[in-house]
């Protein structure tokens, strides 16, 4: 009967070690304004259910402190992976803020992101918390859940997870943050591209202006009128770019588990 609890016991931490580190590198749940005792206890929550759901018949631990160690350094590390790959589309967005940005002259005024402790231009973000907000307005938050559970099924308790194939994704992945600023910011930054080489031929031909002075407030006022014309398209990119990345973590966990 000891022996049942010892190994029931120890299949709830290991389950809830992948949990709470999921939630810790996750969108939203890794917030900062989120309590620390929320996030134990939702990770608590979820390993209970996960627990009560997984077949223990076919999981086995060797009950020596080296071993329990190992397999909790693997949880923790898979947990980690599957909460911070969901991250990167963010970045992306707020790379591409970065970007417009630039060109339009906002970045003179720096403002804080308490998510990540990093210092912005306003557009920035601006995107940042409206891709925010569209991930929580199409349940994002409900799927980070469900992948929790699901992850289970496909990768088994204390299993190696770090091989070629997750190396592979996670390279991939990190390099489509800098496509996703890109592709979001194209249309910002071709439109001032003509914008300064238009600056920079009457600069040649009238030495005396002051580019400078008279650029800035066509460009900052052409760079409302582009982002208001625009907002449609960027939400409509940052929602399937959101969808994609919940195909992009099915395919992750697959990796992790052959």
């Amino acid at each position: 009967m000891t022996d049942i609890l010892i190994s029931d016991f120890i299949m709830v931490l290991m389950i809830f070690l992948r949990v709470v580190a999921i939630l810790v590198a996750a969108p939203v749940f890794g917030h900062k304004s989120i309590p620390v005792l929320a996030k134990i206890f939702l990770s608590i929550v979820i390993a209970y259910i996960v627990f009560m759901t997984v077949d223990t018949k076919t999981v086995t631990f060797d009950l020596n402190m080296v071993a329990l160690t190992v397999y909790a350094v693997k949880e923790i590390i898979t947990g980690l992976i599957m909460g911070y790959i969901l991250n990167f589309v963010f970045w992306g967005v707020a790379y591409a803020g970065n970007f417009m940005g630039f060109d339009i002259g906002l970045m003179f005024a720096q403002v804080a992101n308490p998510f990540d402790d990093t210092q912005n231009n306003v557009l920035s973000e601006i995107l940042f918390f409206a891709a925010m907000m569209i991930f929580i307005i199409i349940n994002g938050h409900h799927y980070i859940i469900t992948g929790v559970v699901a992850s289970f099924s496909v990768i088994p308790l204390g299993k190696y997870t770090i091989n070629q194939s997750v190396f592979y994704l996670i390279v991939k992945y990190s390099f489509a943050v800098f496509t996703i600023a890109v592709k979001i910011a194209s249309p910002i930054m071709v439109a001032f591209f003509l914008v300064h080489i238009a600056a920079g031929i009457i600069a040649k031909v009238i030495p005396n202006i002051q580019v400078f002075f008279v650029f800035q407030p066509l460009k900052l006022g052409l760079g409302i009128i582009m982002l208001a014309t625009t907002v449609p398209f960027f939400i409509y990119a940052i929602k399937i770019l959101l969808h994609n990345y919940e195909n992009q973590l099915f395919e992750l966990v697959k990796a992790m588990g052959t």
